[in-house]
């Protein structure tokens, strides 16, 4: 507790309104949507590693070399037992712009309102989806979209950030240096963890 330095009015309203949310019943037409992100660096293992043998573990040396910055952004679904990871190459508003916009057109097209659960970070923002898409199309994407902000320092109750966590040890933690293996050990994540 010792994060939050004050549990004011605003804070108890922010979090009984996540939590309550939670608590509906699932439905299709209004799902409920967690949304966090995560930066990590592509790490390379110059001298290459020694394959794991009978009676012998896989070896890694300590030594690395960054390849990169690369930007998860996590959308669960706790209800229906879905997510989804998007990758970037950065982390602005126009790479959180073009997320919501998938999220609305190509995850959740039938959806009437979407709840979603998504902290207070300055690339979260509307503006970005008229930077990106023009006052009409950001209009369109918004009306369909009900955003509930958990308090500040309590971005624990967003879900996705437990995603995050998960998604850290099974794949973050491994060396990779390329795209194509996040993506093949991020995708294999996914299959395994979608009811």
């Amino acid at each position: 507790m010792w994060v939050i330095p004050e549990v004011t009015p605003e804070f108890t309203q922010r979090m009984l309104d996540v939590l309550e949310l939670y608590e509906r019943e699932y439905n299709a037409t209004e799902p409920v949507v967690c949304l966090d992100e995560k930066n990590h660096q592509l790490l390379s293992t110059p001298r290459g590693s020694r394959p794991m043998r009978p009676g012998k573990p896989k070896r890694t040396d300590y030594e690395y070399q960054r390849a990169g910055v690369r930007n998860e952004l996590v959308i669960l679904e706790p209800k229906a037992g879905r997510r989804h990871i998007r990758t970037t190459k950065h982390r602005t508003g126009r790479d959180w712009a073009k997320t919501i916009r998938h999220l609305v057109t190509h995850m959740y097209p039938n959806a009437t309102t979407i709840h979603l659960v998504e902290d207070n970070l300055n690339t979260h923002n509307a503006k970005y989806l008229l930077e990106v898409y023009g006052e009409t199309e950001a209009a369109t994407r918004l009306a369909g979209l009900k955003f509930h902000p958990p308090p500040k320092h309590a971005s624990w109750l967003n879900m996705a950030e437990i995603e995050i966590g998960s998604f850290t040890r099974a794949v973050l933690k491994r060396r990779g240096a390329t795209d194509t293996d996040l993506l093949k050990h991020k995708n294999a994540y996914v299959r395994r963890r979608n009811l």
